[in-house]
């Protein structure tokens, strides 16, 4: 049974590997000092951070992030240390909040390794407070305990370490803090965020989400429960709380009840929102996000485990009696066979967070809207064009390598904030070793991607463009040439290049002006106030220095005013321009034509699989979407 703590209340502790979970609501740093029998921190050596996370028997987060699991192996920690302090803080400089008053109640659970809590303690009273030491686990006459602690202070993680005792303790402070606005400068952003109120009610065992601010990225978020009961492992919970807004949206289906000792089944739009189209999305999102977290705290058992094993054969090859014999072989064995239950039991709620996950994937994906779901669904044989622009499109798959047949679908949210860029370069030739094909396979690859946006915005509501410089990509185009839906044929030559940069070109200034002068009706009748799309092959071939500038232009301003970029290059043919085109692919969003693990998830250090769109052998479906566009084009969008 959980042992709810108030502050000062003390409890006592497994004497194995524990995992402590933190949940904040909003990103927050999270780390740990060890502390001599007086509570002293000796050194910087013996502070966890995030650009320092791992000290004997104990790993904190890398980064900051609203859900954090710090894993503590007391066992392992060294024979000098009689306390060790969890400390929360606030992250400086990245426009977050500057004080715990904003957040909700921070929450801290100590679980064992199967999820179940041991004890756990709802951080109040926090008001001006920038930093706080939520618990400590303290050794007493040989076993460890964990106190609530609770002791903000206003001043800081400096003004925290600096009554720990810890000598240069605001220089440490302000090297953590370059390191925390530093990793969240290279993070993609969050999803946004879903209500507070979200109906996925997840277990310890996977970590509850929370919501981050920004959009876009594949990073965690959901609510965990504040000032209530937290989960204690098992299954995930499928059932919905009851709402208590005053003016609800349509309330999501729920699972039948389950036979007592099953777990309830998954259903589709199993999330809040006021759509299934919105609760879908939210759905997506929080099966990305579990897979993301109980995937991390597989791995970090894992790592944990091989540590302990390479800790416990040092102690035996240390000793000179026991490094040869049978007392040496005994210690070898334990060591092994611990390391093996260990790993065994992560593997184990691995398996069933993952059964879970993919049950839930069954359901929800034959439920995708078009624009939301595989070329393979029997949805685009019903396409008709939509009267809406959906909140979001699918650009592909993503898994992990615990799990590869596990997909979550890529959805990225509309209108585009970033452009494309379809990598073609050859060092993803891992079965590919024609540079041709695997071009023609990037090409494809695009034609897809914008056959998907044409069908996703209602008729007339979108326009493509290409060039294509060289004519090398005919075949690709084809499906988009025949059917009619590009505003004009493929721009060929270097004439041809300038032609269509110039008139996209103008059209971000004539718009930028508009917008920036209060009239955006003053516009030119002519202009085509669609979204606009261009597709680049085989760049840079066919670019002049000015061609080049234009593009750039086109991928900084483009997209705040309808005007989106989709390069297919290799990035080593303008190896010539050196880094002047840096800023260029920075502001692109990388896919490739072949699946591959570039996307990286700086939350929980994942590197994601990419897996492009296809379209089954033999189907017509691409080219009867296509159809489909440009019939609804002809006919005022029926």
């Amino acid at each position: 049974m959980t042992a709810e703590l108030v502050r000062g209340q003390n409890h006592p502790l497994p004497g194995t590997r524990l995992e402590i979970r933190i949940s904040a609501g909003q990103p927050i740093v999270a780390g740990a000092t060890l502390g001599d029998e007086q509570g002293r921190v000796r050194g910087v050596e013996w502070v966890a951070h995030p650009g320092s996370p791992t000290l004997p028997g104990l790993e904190v987060s890398k980064q900051a992030a609203a859900d954090h699991r710090l894993a503590v192996d007391p066992d392992a920690v060294p024979d000098t240390v009689h306390r060790v302090s969890v400390l929360l803080s606030l992250p400086i400089g990245v426009g977050g909040p500057v004080s715990f008053r904003a957040l909700a109640a921070p929450f801290v659970a100590v679980t064992g390794l199967d999820g179940a809590e041991v004890a756990s303690y709802t951080i109040t009273d926090l008001d001006a407070e920038s930093a706080v030491v939520a618990l400590e686990l303290y050794r007493r006459q040989g076993a460890w305990k964990v106190r609530a602690v609770g002791q903000g202070y206003a001043g800081g993680l400096a003004e925290m370490l600096t009554d720990q005792g810890l000598p240069g303790a605001r220089e440490l402070a302000g090297t953590i803090n370059e390191a925390v606005a530093q990793g969240l400068a290279r993070s993609v952003a969050a999803p946004p965020p879903r209500p507070a109120d979200d109906a996925r009610v997840r277990t310890a065992s996977q970590g509850q989400a929370t919501p981050q601010s920004g959009q876009g990225q594949p990073a965690p978020a959901a609510p965990h429960p504040q000032g209530g009961d937290a989960p204690t492992g098992g299954p995930v919970n499928y059932t919905h709380p009851s709402r208590q807004t005053t003016a609800p949206p349509p309330s999501p289906p729920t699972a039948p009840p389950a036979r007592p000792g099953q777990a309830a089944q998954p259903v589709a739009g199993d999330a809040t929102g006021w759509s299934m189209e919105e609760r879908l999305y939210n759905q997506v999102w929080g099966m990305f996000e579990d897979l993301a977290r109980t995937t991390a705290a597989y791995r970090s058992a894992v790592d944990f485990a091989d540590s302990r094993m390479e800790q416990e054969l040092d102690k035996v090859l240390a000793d000179p009696r026991s490094r040869v014999g049978g007392a040496g072989d005994t210690a070898r064995d334990a060591a092994r066979a611990k390391h093996g239950d260990l790993v065994g039991q992560a593997r184990a709620t691995l398996d069933r967070d993952l059964a879970q996950l993919a049950a839930e994937a069954e359901v929800v994906e034959p439920a995708l809207p078009a624009a939301y779901a595989a070329w393979s669904s029997p949805v685009w044989q019903a396409y008709r064009a939509p009267m809406e622009i959906p909140m979001a499109l699918r650009l592909g798959d993503l898994h992990l390598p615990e799990r590869i047949d596990l997909r979550i679908p890529m959805l990225v949210r509309l209108p585009l904030e970033r452009g494309l860029w379809i990598d073609s370069g050859k060092a993803l030739t891992n079965s590919f070793t024609d540079s041709a094909e695997l071009r023609r396979l990037a090409m494809d690859t695009a034609v897809m991607h914008a056959a998907r946006l044409l069908a996703a915005y209602p008729a007339g509501e979108f326009t493509v463009h290409v060039i294509d410089a060289a004519g090398s990509a005919a075949g690709p185009l084809a499906p988009l040439v025949a059917s009619g839906v590009l505003a004009e044929p493929p721009a060929s030559g270097a004439a041809g290049v300038s032609a269509v940069l110039g008139k996209l070109t103008q059209r971000v200034d004539l718009v930028q002006m508009a917008i920036r002068g209060g009239a955006p009706d003053a516009l030119p009748p002519d202009l085509d106030t669609a979204e606009q799309l261009l597709i680049v092959n085989d760049f840079p071939h066919g670019f002049d220095d000015r061609a080049v500038t234009q593009l750039r232009y086109l991928a900084d301003e483009g997209p705040a005013v309808g005007v989106h970029l989709m390069m297919v290059a290799d990035r080593e043919d303008a190896a010539e321009y050196g880094p002047l085109l840096d800023p260029l692919w920075r502001a692109l969003l990388r896919l490739t034509p072949v699946p591959d693990d570039h996307l990286a998830d700086p939350w929980v250090g994942h590197a994601w699989t990419y897996e492009p769109p296809t379209v089954p052998l033999g189907s017509e479906v691409l080219r009867q979407v296509l159809d489909r566009v440009a019939a609804a084009r002809r006919n005022g969008g029926r």
